[in-house]
């Protein structure tokens, strides 16, 4: 049984342990992932660009640094391995008093709708990462949901504090693209948990990362389009 995530594939293979964990935990591709729902959903309205940095440095800290120090705490098994647990609180904590405080600037500012999907954020990453109610917000809709669809909404209502009819589209797609590698990525630690041959997972990995890939590369390859 695999003891640890240090060699999953989104680990860096140099490095002091500590690095490799610490860069480990971010989940960088899958953060990647949300933080490119944000940007289509930008996209889907005018935009500016200090916004458009804004929703992502948001998310960043929201979900690629505190939902997932979160998981690491709240998760059974210790994927990472024995962490301080008061080192995970305080990055879980710093980093979402700086994410909502990028929040509540904007939407006491001009975007109120900001308030019910920080909301919604908030308690998913919580009940999710957390398994809070004996886990039954631990599940693939409330994945979907939180670090699929409520992203695009974000990055669309903190320019413009509406949502299109591209943003929806938008939302949608994010969400099966966000179904899929949930999916598959259980199904992938399942495998490698049960100790079995490279072969036998490794199609699930070359999934996870031709998806994370294709997202994030294709967001940058829009983003650059705008601004040529």
């Amino acid at each position: 049984m695999q003891k640890d995530r240090l060699s999953e594939w989104f680990v860096p293979k140099f490095g002091s342990r500590n690095f490799r964990l610490s860069i480990g935990i971010l989940f960088l591709p899958y953060t990647g992932m949300v933080i490119s729902f944000t940007i289509w959903g930008s996209l889907s309205v005018e935009f500016s660009f200090d916004r458009l940095v804004s929703i992502c440095l948001l998310y960043f800290f929201a979900i690629g640094i505190s939902a997932h120090c979160l998981d690491a705490l709240g998760s059974k098994k210790k994927p990472w391995g024995d962490i301080s647990t008061s080192k995970l609180w305080l990055a879980s904590i710093i980093s979402l008093i700086i994410s909502f405080s990028l929040g509540l600037y904007y939407a006491f500012l001009d975007s109120w709708l900001l308030f019910p999907i920080g909301i919604a954020e908030g308690f998913f990453l919580f009940a999710y990462n957390l398994e809070l109610f004996r886990g039954k917000f631990h599940n693939n809709l409330s994945f979907v949901l939180s670090w699929g669809i409520l992203p695009v909404f974000a990055g669309a209502v903190i320019q413009s504090n509406s949502i299109s009819f591209e943003t929806i589209i938008f939302s949608a797609i994010a969400g099966l693209v966000s179904y899929i590698l949930i999916v598959t990525s259980r199904k992938y630690k399942e495998l490698k948990q049960q100790n079995v041959n490279y072969k036998t997972y490794h199609k699930k990995e070359v999934i996870l990362k031709v998806v994370s890939s294709v997202v994030i590369f294709s967001t940058i390859f829009f983003v650059a389009l705008r601004y040529l």
